[in-house]
């Protein structure tokens, strides 16, 4: 039994794109949820040669991790138990996939496989997505007052964990084929694992790896591009060894992150040189995480840590193991060498390494979590 989990940022793109999937398969089931205000969740589910099935269901806390556990889950499950083999779940706009594949994995009796997870966008739209200040409420994209991500978040995390964008234009409005030709670019640049598919190839989806799609949204992964490209989006990697000093970071922070659509990463800092900080930026928004202890911390075997941790292996430094600051940031005219520079500057001076550098400013307050 097979599953397509098919996330959007807006219904608009979610119909073309449920369009485009049922004319590929014919006798696939589509079910669609939509949640509006006061938790009412609405089910649609279309079958060949079948009646549409419509209700509504009024749950107690209408968020989006009930949605999905309490109506996406149980509907599967009768779905699946009533023989159904290929089925389509339409998430309400702005809900995770992740969230939605692992409610699946738990919650499901029934045998069945998650054949791809598909990111359903407005390619001419998605930059500005991205640069979207707003949450997703105030926005439009979510009834949920409570959700402060941005339109930018949702897209990001979306692509981290799909494996294929499917470019869904919304026949209501016309297309700037330049804005177009740049969003998929854009796309190509930010998701390089992901394959890019339309109307006419919709078929041609990528294939659903859960834990290489696990450990591409890990906070500090970085995933990069192989090769180059004629898009001019470009993803510049810098690393540096030696631990950052945490006020020289912060001043380089503003510049570090200008004109980035997408700055993500780890961080070594002297004032918690025992934290994992991880590093996101995305659009308008950056923001740091301590992420808990590095590997080399729990282990002196790299091979015997968390195995979502998979690019920490290959940094692996015989006198280090994991600890250092790795940044890539994707996004138009980036300096290489200025990155490089700015990175440089903020790591621990000679003297510095020979002072204790728990002494040293800490305008982040990292040394309280340490």
């Amino acid at each position: 039994m097979l599953l397509t989990v098919v996330s959007s940022l807006d219904t608009l793109c979610r119909q073309r794109a449920c369009e485009m999937l049922t004319a590929a398969h014919p006798a696939a089931l589509l079910v669609v949820h939509d949640l509006l205000d006061d938790g009412v969740v609405v089910r649609r589910v279309f079958g060949p040669d079948t009646p549409m099935d419509r209700e509504e269901n009024s749950l107690e806390h209408g968020c989006l991790s009930c949605t999905v556990r309490l109506d996406v889950v149980p509907t599967v499950e009768r779905l699946l138990a009533r023989g159904a083999g290929h089925i389509i779940i339409a998430l309400p706009p702005a809900v995770p996939a992740a969230a939605a594949v692992n409610a699946l994995k738990q919650g499901l009796n029934s045998r069945f496989t998650v054949g791809s997870v598909m990111l359903a966008c407005a390619p001419d739209t998605f930059e500005d997505q991205i640069w979207d200040h707003h949450t997703l409420f105030e926005s439009g994209f979510t009834p949920t007052p409570e959700d402060q991500r941005t339109p930018g978040e949702f897209l990001i995390g979306e692509l981290a964990f799909s494996d294929t964008v499917l470019l869904a234009d919304p026949l209501l409005f016309p297309v700037d084929p330049d804005q177009r030709a740049r969003g998929e670019q854009l796309l190509g640049e930010l998701a390089p694992h992901a394959r890019l598919t339309d109307g006419a190839d919709v078929e041609r989806c990528g294939n659903h790896d859960y834990a290489e799609a696990v450990g591409r949204t890990v906070p500090g992964s970085v995933r990069i591009p192989a090769g180059a490209s004629a898009s001019p989006f470009v993803t510049v990697t810098q690393r540096v060894r030696r631990p950052l000093h945490a006020e020289r970071f912060r001043d380089a922070l503003a510049a570090l992150a200008e004109g980035c659509c997408w700055l993500r990463g780890r961080l070594w800092i002297a004032t918690a040189p025992g934290c994992r900080i991880a590093i996101q930026g995305i659009g308008p928004r950056v923001w740091l995480e301590n992420t808990g202890p590095w590997l080399a911390d729990q282990t002196s075997q790299p091979c015997a840590g968390r195995a979502t941790d998979s690019d920490a292996y290959l940094d692996w430094h015989p006198e280090f193991g994991d600890r250092g600051t790795v940044i890539a940031a994707t996004g138009e005219h980036l300096d290489p060498a200025e990155i490089a520079r700015l990175l440089e500057d903020c790591q621990l001076t000679d003297a510095e390494m020979d002072a204790c550098p728990a002494d040293l400013p800490d305008p982040f307050d990292f040394s309280l979590t340490s």
